[in-house]
């Protein structure tokens, strides 16, 4: 059975979550697994909904065993505490007044004919209100917590270029003669097809550029959420985190568990919520490991809000010098909202403005959809 969600990383996702069932007491087995995957290749993984509902239709066999999914499915996936078999929130009503939730259906009978008032098995996944379009300053701690496991299944593939390399194909504007004459003494001088070619395409390098100084505390974790769901999808990702000093974090999201990358992330950054030196910070990069070849035809993002207290001039040199080494600068800047049409009026985009070719907002979760949409358009 092919798996098409292997590529975006949901694959071992899903198996732990059905790890997690099985720890719960659920008689859970390798097909209902496959299952569950083969089912997410249908909907939209991306869709809580979605999620929740090819789950409950693979996994869950008994009726009894509803109340227990859904409690480990909020855990699990929206980072809610677990609650006791007998906990009567497993049964609350859902909230009248939320909206884009996951809510629910009540599709089971409780077995409790006296009870007149309507239950709904499951209410909701999370009393988190997933907006994609609500600010990320705006969140409330549960709601970024819900995000952020939105945020892990984001499918982001770099770009692709094309080299000098060629390679066999069925059908292109030259023949492949090394090819060619391989298959000819291979068949004693009488070769009976055609080997054409085409130019190799090689992933373009992905370098991310995190501003984590104090005007960026709103948005510096949930990027950092982002830049580790970006390094598990690709392997050709660079991460960085500068403040006053630029400091490379690749190695340390690595960790299989996000909280655990996180946190060695963050011990590996000494400037965090301190002060911004941009131009210095670049500067660094491209002496120390963009001229050495990591930001050679690659795709360098800046995630800054330009607020800069370092000299203008240095921003410009290094701005100047990388722009010669990458093939795009993409700027994602908090501030720029919904209209990416308009600079902020700081010092470090006014001086930067000249060399980006792309200028993001990065402020909800809908802005990082759409990078990771347009992100192979890059190339």
């Amino acid at each position: 059975m092919s798996l098409t969600v292997t590529d975006g990383g949901f694959t071992q996702l899903f198996v732990d979550f059905s790890g997690a069932l099985r720890e719960a007491g659920l008689p859970i087995g390798t097909d209902d697994v496959m299952a569950l995957c083969q089912a997410v290749t249908e909907l939209n993984p991306t869709d809580i909904m979605d999620t929740y509902w090819a789950g409950r239709t693979t996994l869950v066999t008994r009726r009894e065993h509803i109340p227990v999914y859904d409690n480990v499915f909020r855990h699990f996936f929206l980072d809610e505490e677990l609650s006791a078999p007998d906990d009567p929130r497993l049964t609350m009503r859902a909230a009248t007044n939320s909206q884009g939730v996951l809510e629910v259906p009540d599709t089971e009978s409780s077995g409790n004919e006296s009870n007149d008032e309507e239950i709904t098995l499951g209410y909701m996944a999370s009393p988190a209100d997933v907006r994609r379009n609500k600010h990320f300053s705006e969140c409330t701690p549960e709601e970024l917590a819900a995000l952020r496991r939105i945020m892990s299944t984001i499918r982001v593939t770099p770009p692709r270029r094309r080299t000098r390399r060629k390679e066999p194909a069925t059908r292109g504007r030259s023949l492949h003669l090394r090819k060619m004459v391989l298959e000819t003494m291979r068949r004693h001088g009488e070769p009976n097809v055609f080997i054409h070619s085409r130019r190799r395409r090689r992933v373009r390098p992905l370098i991310l550029l995190l501003d984590v100084s104090g005007s960026m505390a709103d948005y510096s974790r949930n990027l950092l959420q982002f830049a580790y769901s970006t390094r598990r999808a690709s392997g050709r990702v660079e991460v960085f985190c500068f403040g006053t000093r630029l400091t490379r974090i690749t190695r340390q999201l690595d960790r299989r568990r996000p909280d655990e990358a996180m946190a060695d992330a963050a011990q590996a950054v000494f400037d965090w919520d301190g002060g911004t030196r941009i131009g210095d910070s670049i500067a660094t990069f491209v002496q120390k490991w963009g001229r050495r070849g990591m930001a050679r035809g690659g795709i360098v993002v800046i995630c800054s809000d330009g607020l800069d207290r370092g000299d203008p001039e240095a921003l410009d040199d290094a701005l100047e010098r990388l722009e010669r080494l990458c093939h795009r600068i993409v700027w994602m800047n908090p501030h720029v909202g919904d209209n990416t049409e308009i600079v902020p009026n700081s010092v470090g985009m006014l001086v930067a403005e000249p060399y980006i070719d792309k200028l993001l907002s990065g402020h909800n979760l809908r802005s990082l959809e759409e990078f990771a949409r347009i992100l192979p358009e890059l190339g």
